[in-house]
């Protein structure tokens, strides 16, 4: 079957409505006409990998089956280990445009909305005993709340892949569990030499783990913002139903990068005196996650410039603070201002006025966009010359200094 790049990049090439999609040769052709190719044929290609939209793809799975049924359109696991940046290019392309289809689009939010499969595998066992402990994230749930610890004391909580697992999967379990009524997130006690005995919200990226190739664009970079961190702003879609509950952040120490990240999905704010929060992924030369559409909404464009662009540090008591952190207190009284919180946020009208605000304040078609835009985007900057040598040089001094174990 000979095909040429203008017959798949305009509608006519779809002149019969249903090409025989599997005997298109894909894989011959460069990256200009794969990207073609999933623009032309995004919500065919989709459809025969959903079945009809009835399967739920996680997108791992995704990205894999689309590898196996229409080869050469995404890499495989052999292409991806010898070409990583180009394989993950190749993959955000192919994202991009799934998330740009509002129909392709919308059903995968939907499907990355279910609990994963190690939610629902735990759900039983933490409903008996209230408590279960992960590699990166403990949770516990004590008179209606779910503490949701981030444990990863030695590394001062900075996030890599087994972080994004733990921590979706400790949402996932707050949100099935019909006991909780409020989730609360905090950084563990430290085990780090700087920060021993403290605790600390989080560090944001695990750079040591991204100069070692360990952090992935699908298994990071997008299942974090859609996974644990869609969930926590919109919920879980189960069954048909979305389960949404009221979070509260609780930050000691500091909430860098991804740790602010979480600050602007959440319902409510806490900070120690001393705390700051920050987004210095420009000085790694990254994309800070959806900061960049959740920001501007609470500060305005300017601050969201200053801090983005800049690197600008919020500090907790200065003004400016008071868009990101809703309550200041003082150290020692962290614990009553959480119990404070929770008490108002456990009203019954809570759950239905928070889902109507989302509606207003981040809609699943802006968001979806966005995202469509962030996979490509991020997927070119992740393997940039220049990323790797900042990465290299941040990631090497962590061990000593402290927040460079994250810092993105």
């Amino acid at each position: 079957m000979s095909l040429d790049t203008q017959t798949f990049c305009e509608p006519a090439g779809l002149v019969a409505g249903r090409l025989r999609l599997r005997d298109t040769p894909i894989g011959w052709a460069g990256r200009d006409f794969r990207a073609c190719f999933a623009r032309s044929f995004v919500e065919p290609v989709y459809e025969e990998l959903t079945q009809g939209y009835v399967r739920s793809l996680r997108l791992d799975e995704l990205l894999f089956e689309a590898s196996q049924v229409f080869p050469g359109l995404v890499p495989d696991a052999s292409s991806h280990a010898a070409d990583p940046a180009g394989a993950e290019l190749d993959q955000a392309i192919f994202l991009r445009e799934v998330l740009r289809s509002p129909r392709a689009g919308r059903h995968l939010l939907r499907s990355l909305q279910a609990p994963s499969p190690r939610a629902l595998m735990l759900q039983q066992e933490f409903e008996n005993n209230g408590r279960v402990e992960l590699a990166s994230v403990t949770l516990e749930r004590r008179d209606g709340v779910g503490y949701l610890t981030f444990s990863a004391g030695d590394r001062l909580n900075a996030e890599d892949e087994q972080q994004v697992v733990d921590f979706e999967t400790a949402v996932d379990l707050v949100l099935l569990d019909d006991q909780i009524r409020v989730g609360v997130l905090r950084g563990g006690v430290m085990t780090h030499p700087r920060y021993q005995g403290r605790r600390v919200f989080s560090a944001g990226i695990n750079l040591k783990a991204l100069n070692a190739g360990r952090i992935t664009l699908a298994g990071f970079l997008l299942r974090r913002e859609l996974g644990p961190l869609r969930k926590l702003m919109a919920g879980l879609q189960l069954g048909g139903v979305t389960r949404e509950k009221p979070w509260i952040a609780a930050v000691d120490g500091f909430a860098i990068g991804g740790g602010m990240q979480i600050l602007l999905t959440v319902d409510h704010v806490i900070a120690e005196s001393g705390a700051y929060a920050s987004l210095p992924a420009a000085k790694e030369g990254i994309v800070p996650g959806v900061a960049a559409l959740r920001l501007p909404k609470v500060g305005g464009p300017r601050l969201a410039r200053q801090v983005i662009l800049a690197g600008r540090r919020i500090e907790a008591t200065e003004p400016a603070a008071a868009v990101i952190f809703d309550e200041v207190v003082e150290p020692s009284a962290m614990d009553e201002a959480i119990a404070r919180a929770v008490s108002r946020l456990a009203a019954p009208a809570v759950v239905a006025n928070r889902r109507m605000l989302g509606l207003a304040i981040e809609p699943e078609d802006e968001f979806r966009l966005f995202m469509a835009e962030f996979a490509y985007e991020q997927a070119q900057r992740i393997h940039a010359p220049d990323v790797l040598a900042k990465v290299g040089r941040f990631a090497g001094k962590g061990s000593k200094e402290g927040p460079g174990d994250g810092d993105g």
